[in-house]
């Protein structure tokens, strides 16, 4: 049986009676309550719901491999995009692109609201 534990600050993932495998601090806080696990054909999926909406993170947890400034400026385009399409749910804006670097999305046009 699996069992795992996801705090605000941590993620602990083992079979239940054994040490866990995975027990390492996040990049930064997360909504425990709205985070959730699932396991589908062998393989474990991890959601997580960040406190700071739009942030980007240079990995999920401290410590292990970051982002390259490529793929950390496409995580960046996407979620501004998808605040886009949020604030703005009559427009579709799957096919928009930037030109040069895209505005950081928590930041650009006042923020994002935070619950």
């Amino acid at each position: 049986m699996i069992e795992c534990n996801i705090t605000p600050s941590r993620l602990r993932l083992g079979i239940k009676g054994n040490p866990p495998f995975i027990d390492e601090e996040f990049f930064d806080k997360v909504i425990a309550d709205e985070s959730m696990w699932t396991m589908d054909g062998g393989e474990i999926e991890i959601n997580l719901q960040k406190v700071k909406k739009a942030s980007t993170w240079d990995s999920c947890l401290k410590g292990h491999d970051v982002l390259d400034p490529l793929a950390k400026t496409e995580v960046q385009k996407k979620m501004t995009l998808e605040r886009f399409q949020e604030e703005h749910p009559g427009f579709d804006f799957s096919g928009a692109e930037f030109n040069g670097q895209p505005p950081d999305p928590r930041t650009f046009l006042g923020g994002v609201p935070y619950k």
